[in-house]
């Protein structure tokens, strides 16, 4: 289970909390670690030395030009944040993510990347918009701001109890669970639902009045899996034949 987890640190600017985490990770099991447009080296003494043993898991380390590009395979894709939105979405305390672990990982092709932003700025409102929940370590309202590593350590540390957890637990049923869409999956057919929608007349981008964005919260929040994502796009599919075909009559008239 723990190494179908992925820690994502998007923009990091300073090589040491790449390196803490790096080490906080490797203290609980953890291996997988992408990085998605770093603003620093992250191969450097201070990340190696801060890594403390566990510099493997930097030479490892994926590097992605965007999100998308780091979670494209995953499943399920958790954004840490520190704010409320002007968009509620799903938000799990850490407790509540390691309960989800078991289930979410019982297939053998799903993985989830836990998503950190940047040092100064967390996550932002898109960052957060393309993750199916968001995660909130409950800290002290007076003194809330977590080092990087230090987060990553929280949330290491519940998904190792929840490993720990399973453990114990009866062995799996040998009935595959249904494949869930990958987010790569869901993003194509994010692109194909807007696009669609713009040519029926549904949806204006120059108003877009949150329009996507609640689409994409409410399908998230489903968590259809690969096959129901082919039949929507198959939908969409007809719906602009369809469309096109009026157009192409109206055009003749």
């Amino acid at each position: 289970m723990l190494e179908r987890i992925r820690i994502v640190l998007i923009g990091t600017s300073h090589p040491g909390n790449i390196g803490a985490t790096a080490r906080a990770m490797h203290n609980m099991g953890l291996s997988d670690l992408a990085l998605v447009a770093p603003r620093c080296e992250p191969l450097t003494a201070d990340s190696i030395a801060r890594a403390s043993g566990a510099d493997h898991l930097l030479h490892a380390a994926q590097i992605h030009a965007s999100l998308e590009a780091a979670v494209g395979d995953c499943t399920l894709a958790v954004g840490a944040s520190a704010r409320s939105r002007t968009l509620p979405w799903p938000m799990l305390t850490p407790r509540e993510l390691g309960a989800r672990l078991p289930e979410e990982l019982a297939g053998s092709d799903t993985r989830v990347a836990l998503v950190f932003g940047r040092e100064d700025s967390g996550l932002t409102n898109a960052e957060l918009q393309r993750c199916h929940a968001h995660v909130h370590i409950p800290t002290n309202a007076d003194f809330a701001s977590l080092n990087l590593a230090t987060a990553v350590q929280v949330l290491a540390y519940e998904c190792r109890l929840a490993w720990l957890a399973g453990e114990g637990a009866n062995a799996p049923s040998d009935e595959e669970p249904p494949s869930l869409a990958s987010h790569a999956e869901l993003e194509r057919y994010f692109e194909h639902l807007e696009r669609t929608l713009i040519a029926i007349g549904f949806h204006d981008p120059a108003t877009p009045r949150q329009l996507m964005a609640r689409l994409r919260r409410f399908t998230l929040r489903a968590r259809p899996e690969r096959l129901e994502i082919n039949i929507l796009r198959g939908i969409l599919s007809a719906t602009e034949q369809q469309a096109e075909a009026h157009r192409d009559d109206d055009a003749g008239k």
